[in-house]
């Protein structure tokens, strides 16, 4: 053996029923980080409004939507609690001295003001609501390490999941290496969550009866291409979470109508 990755292959090509970070520091004091420092830094006077949040933080909205905000990687990353999809936001700078959290497709998912206040924008909500520290949001949200048939399982779950809501089936093949297994996995499930949001919009299955394939490979830039009834996703693993496309970006690329 000479220490290389050796590329496997699997493909799945049955019916519905085929078969899947470090944290921020803490004060020099040890002390819990503020969300105000953990989205602005250190500087400038405190407001007094600031509170403490850990570097991985659960928030409750208005409404009672949940979700894990986790500021320890390079990109804060988001999870819903009802969806198994994680979201990889860019940070911009916002008038009033404000930070706006951005999704791949340039969409506004969080707002955050320098004193300390956070809101949400959500497709129910979409002028966007407050959400309330919950507390302690546990590990990290990163990938693990992935081998063959979890893969193999992962892709028929999201095969499995994609058939139901478009009705009809719609295969998953893969082409991955033991280095990109866990993000192509990843990118199945969250392809098959772009599907079912396709479904439940108007026309939206019309627009699903083309797709019969979805085709997950590692490349050099993160992308989703739809031609000729064939779904491609390309992932970059070095990028973490953050190397596959969206749910959102995904359906923009099947020409989806808006949500």
């Amino acid at each position: 053996m000479d220490g290389r990755p050796t590329a496997f292959s699997r493909s799945i090509c049955a019916a519905v029923v085929c078969a899947g970070v470090c944290a921020l520091a803490g004060s020099a004091q040890g002390q819990p980080r503020s969300l105000h420092d953990l989205l602005f830094g250190r500087h400038g006077p405190s407001t007094g409004r600031d509170f403490s949040a850990p570097p991985v933080a659960r928030y409750v909205s208005e409404d009672g939507d949940a979700f894990i905000l986790d500021q320890t990687q390079d990109k804060p990353l988001m999870k819903f609690e009802n969806s198994p999809e994680v979201w990889a936001l860019q940070s911009r700078p916002a008038p009033r001295g404000d930070i706006i959290y951005k999704n791949d497709v340039g969409e506004t998912v969080l707002r955050a003001t320098r004193l300390g206040g956070l809101t949400v924008f959500t497709s129910h909500r979409p002028d966007g609501e407050a959400v309330a520290l919950a507390g302690d949001g546990g590990a990290p949200l990163k990938l693990g390490v992935m081998g063959p048939q979890a893969l193999l399982d992962r892709l028929g779950q999201a095969s499995l999941r994609a058939s139901r809501a478009a009705r009809h089936v719609i295969l998953f093949d893969a082409e991955a290496t033991p280095t990109s297994s866990a993000v192509i996995a990843d990118a199945a499930t969250v392809t098959s969550v772009a599907v079912a949001k396709i479904s439940e919009r108007p026309q939206g299955r019309s627009r699903l009866a083309a797709l019969r394939r979805v085709f997950l490979e590692e490349g050099k830039r993160v992308a989703a291409q739809f031609a000729g009834g064939t779904l491609k996703i390309t992932v970059v693993p070095g990028l973490g979470l953050a190397g596959r496309p969206s749910s959102d970006r995904i359906a923009i690329a099947t020409g989806a109508p808006d949500r």
